[in-house]
């Protein structure tokens, strides 16, 4: 614990004196007593049985707080406070949370009244204790340590609990969850790593990853479960990097034998919403704290900061915040691309849209790829339109497509060689069926999903090539800005679609999320980064809808001639372009003020009975129509 501060906490005559004396003197770092920084007035006021309130201690905890921060330069140091309230361990704690151990001294109110009535020459009155167990709001994220035990068992407790435990634990050694482990440890985290052990398959893989890397020298690697959790500090907080759906299940009930009330973990895979609402229920009757967690950056993102996502309680999320925002992205202003989401599984719902717009954002950069290309350009000239696209549509997603388009094996594109069948992990699935649940139209996501299905069905897509005789290998001349402005369009409508579904879920699920604040942690760190997210974050602090803003008004005016242009050339010359195609079809019907709805309900009336509203009545009444 070098350059960390202890903070000895709990109501008058706990002993915190007692063992903060003995534990300064044990780890041979310095000792002061909060109740020798009390001002004079504070002093009188106690001594004459009067209750301090919050103003006559706020400068009482500033000079602490002070004090803390001085003595990080100088090893380290133990205070002995009362901070009874969590706010007062806030400010006790401000900027620096990252080093400070809080040891809470717990004993009934029986107990500590027998320690008092023996007491002398101290200000504070019996009868203020009551007062004192009124106010306190016992810590989640501190050692917990019995008074009834002797002071020299209480001084091994914590010395254990201190010198031989790690912050932070990670479950499951894949790549993202090796990337977050460097990531930690590179920001100083003491941590413990696990991974299973499968003989023949999975052995020593927390030990062998260890050696392979010189920032993990500190780090303690497991592959034995309970020594794992016993490992870490209490509260324990423990990461799971695992695949998502039935494991996570699995590795739950696995760990809870080994858990305390109050622990946490935190799932930082691409679970389904819906299931950490369960998983976040289920733990609760069990005193175990659960944050769904999204995480996006991909392998680099992780290591060195991805985006965050995590929800649930928040009062369990400011125990992990110092660890997740510490290793997240940092945006333009320097803050973390890290924030609490909001209750439930609100925060694996937005990676999972954010999954969605991913799915558009590739599709996209794939058709506008194709498209220059079959307009006679070879790979390198495509690289470098789509590198002068750069300076007004920069994204993640357009840089590494640049990268691709110029990898070459020998003397051959390598993406030539790449079957064109494109793979999904589940998350753009989940997205479909969650926009047609909340009544959402997320076209354009649907459409990338089903662009990658189409693409599965290789034989059957080249055998129809042959009967339809399409060749599909050239578009013509095409103006390259036109194809470019037609790209931006698409863009602005997928992530409409994308930020309307998040909209929402947050009105259905009661979450009040903040989309300026989801767009600013999607600004640095994720796969969907770009300068049209971080003109989001201004847009979403006046209007939640992209299409009531003045400036996106006018480009989506300025750009539909092009998406017109482009969208029609491909057709005309038999190029699929589902999301292109999608992005101009979903804003003719969004922007129709009268649309052809009136027939199916009309239709829905005849064959079942199904009723109508009519527009000449306000739409108040329901009716129906024999129509024969």
């Amino acid at each position: 614990m070098t350059n960390s501060i202890i903070y000895v906490m709990g109501v008058s005559g706990c002993g915190k004196s007692t063992i903060g004396k003995l534990l300064a003197k044990e780890l041979n770092i310095s000792f002061f007593d909060g109740d020798d920084f009390h001002p004079e007035s504070n002093i009188k006021k106690m001594s004459n049985g009067e209750s301090l309130n919050d103003t006559d201690r706020q400068g009482w905890l500033e000079t602490l707080n002070d004090l803390a921060k001085k003595q990080l330069s100088n090893g380290g140091c133990v205070i002995a406070c009362s901070a009874l309230k969590q706010k007062y361990r806030d400010t006790l704690s401000n900027e620096v949370q990252n080093d400070i151990k809080w040891v809470f001294l717990s004993g009934s109110m029986e107990q500590i009244f027998d320690r008092l009535q023996s007491r002398s020459n101290h200000f504070m009155p019996s009868a203020l204790l009551k007062s004192q167990f009124d106010t306190l709001e016992e810590p989640n994220d501190s050692l917990k340590v019995d008074i009834s035990l002797s002071p020299e068992n209480i001084i091994k407790i914590i010395k254990s609990d201190i010198m031989d435990t790690s912050q932070f634990g990670l479950f499951g050694l894949g790549v993202m969850g090796k990337s977050l482990c460097r990531n930690l440890a590179n920001n100083g985290f003491k941590i413990s790593m696990y991974n299973r052990h499968v003989e023949g398959v999975e052995e020593n893989v927390a030990q062998n990853f260890k050696a392979q890397f010189a920032e993990l020298s500190s780090a303690a690697a497991f592959d034995d479960l309970a020594a794992f959790v016993n490992s870490l500090q209490q509260p324990r907080k423990i990461m799971l990097m695992v695949n998502a759906g039935k494991t996570i299940d699995f590795v739950i009930e696995d760990l809870l034998p080994h858990l305390f009330e109050n622990d946490i973990l935190i799932d930082g895979g691409n679970s389904n919403y819906l299931k950490t609402k369960e998983r976040f229920d289920y733990l609760k009757t069990k005193g175990i704290h659960f944050i769904g967690t999204g995480v996006s950056g991909g392998e680099e993102g992780a290591l060195i900061g991805p985006s965050i996502m995590p929800s649930g309680d928040l009062n369990a999320y400011n125990n992990v915040k110092p660890f997740l925002e510490t290793i997240a992205a940092k945006d333009q202003n320097n803050l973390p691309c890290c924030t609490y989401i909001g209750p439930e599984g609100s925060g694996q719902f937005i990676k999972m849209v954010h999954n969605g717009v991913e799915y558009v954002e590739m599709q996209l950069l794939a058709e506008v790829s194709s498209i220059l290309e079959l307009s006679g350009r070879n790979l390198d000239e495509v690289a470098n339109t789509l590198e002068y696209w750069k300076t007004s549509s920069y994204s993640y997603l357009l840089e590494i497509t640049i990268d691709i388009l110029r990898k070459k094996e020998g003397n051959d594109y390598l993406v030539k060689k790449i079957l064109d069948k494109a793979g999904n992990k589940g998350t753009g699935n989940w997205t479909t069926i969650a926009s047609a649940e909340l009544g959402v139209p997320s076209t354009l996501i649907a459409s990338a999903l089903f662009a990658r299905y189409t693409s599965f069905h290789k034989e059957e897509r080249v055998s129809n090539a042959e009967n339809f005789r399409n060749t599909n290998n050239t578009i013509g001349n095409i103006n390259i800005e036109v194809v470019h402005e037609a790209y931006q369009f698409a863009r602005i409508i997928n992530h409409y679609q994308g930020f309307k579904l998040i909209s929402q879920a947050s009105k259905t699920y009661s979450w009040d999320l903040n989309l300026s604040e989801i767009a600013r942690i999607w600004t640095g760190g994720c796969i969907i980064k770009s300068t049209l997210m971080q003109e989001l974050v201004s847009v979403f602090k006046e209007t939640p809808n992209i299409l009531n803003d003045a400036t996106f008004i006018a480009t989506l005016s300025q750009y539909k001639p092009s998406i017109k242009k482009v969208v029609s050339q491909c057709v005309l010359n038999d190029i699929a372009v589902p999301c292109l195609g999608e992005s101009i079809q979903f804003f003719n019907g969004i922007t129709t003020k009268n649309s052809s709805a009136n027939i199916l309900q009309a239709q829905r009336d005849y064959f079942g009975a199904h009723t109508y509203k009519r527009n000449d009545d306000n739409g108040i009444m329901n009716h129906h129509t024999n129509w024969k």
